[in-house]
């Protein structure tokens, strides 16, 4: 039987207040299958961003268990760190350096070793078409070009498992596709797990063998877009899903889910 890229059990997690504290995940169960696209949906607020946190091991595990290829994320960080590349909501690049010397950094932080170190970050930005503007300063790059670097910088650690929190967010149609243009062919080549959070169902929808939707801190659905459509009715659309088990979820939109719209825009706006 083949080891889960992810698996989450019993998966607690509450910001301050302590024990009667609402939890911002409550209770999650989730199993992301190795090799797969795994998408995670939900109103803000809903848990996505606190769990992704926790199996890259920003948070801690307070309550139940997360493993990442069968290591505990609480006794193993530093190996479960090794496995993952990381692109979060806000921007990760640094506009004074070039977009050779963001990735380099990274390859650094990924502790690929030193013999390998520039031909890794070279292969990276080819790899999300960079490699003529690799010189240029990250700072003039275009609102696509720096979400590509972002995926070049966590792809120099060459992960198993690769985190994708909102990763177009901002992004106009064509910018978005190129995004994920990239991100399917690094995946047919490496064979690498994606696990990714959106808010754009037609992404969703054609990118993901698997999503699961979260409301108030727990699942309320999982399985493929085709499977949760059909199980609604024949002329579903994953929107539909979508507002079926989660609604507009305005009464959910506490503090967490302030913070992440306010992310979210500060970061439409930076690309533009």
């Amino acid at each position: 039987m083949t080891t889960p890229a992810v698996e989450i059990t019993g998966l607690v997690h509450r910001f301050g207040g302590g024990a009667d504290a609402a939890a911002a995940v409550d209770g999650l169960d989730l199993t992301v299958a190795a090799g797969e696209v795994f998408g995670l949906l939900g109103p803000n607020g809903a848990g996505k961003t606190t769990t992704l946190r926790v199996v890259n091991t920003l948070l801690p595990v307070q309550q139940g268990g997360v493993t990442v290829f069968g290591l505990d994320v609480s006794r193993h960080a530093t190996q479960v760190r090794r496995l993952l590349g990381y692109v979060p909501q806000q921007l990760s690049v640094e506009g004074a350096l070039t977009g050779r010397q963001n990735v380099a950094w990274f390859a650094r932080l990924y502790d690929v070793p030193r013999r390998d170190r520039a031909a890794r970050v070279d292969e990276a930005l080819a790899a999300m078409d960079l490699f003529d503007v690799a010189d240029r300063l990250a700072g003039t790059y275009s609102g696509g070009m720096i979400r590509r670097l972002e995926l070049a910088q966590a792809l120099v650690g060459d992960p198993a498992l690769l985190v994708l929190d909102e990763p177009t967010v901002g992004l106009d149609p064509i910018a978005r596709d190129g995004v994920w243009d990239r991100v399917r062919a690094m995946r047919a080549e490496r064979g690498m797990t994606v696990l990714l959070t959106t808010h754009y169902m037609d992404e969703a929808d054609e990118l993901c063998d698997t999503v699961a939707l979260m409301h108030r801190g727990r699942l309320a659905a999982a399985g493929s877009p085709a499977q949760l459509k059909a199980d609604l009715g024949p002329d579903a659309s994953l929107e539909d899903v979508f507002r079926h088990h989660a609604g507009i979820d305005l009464a959910a939109s506490g503090k967490e889910g302030l913070r992440d719209v306010r992310r979210s825009r500060a970061t439409a706006r930076k690309l533009g």
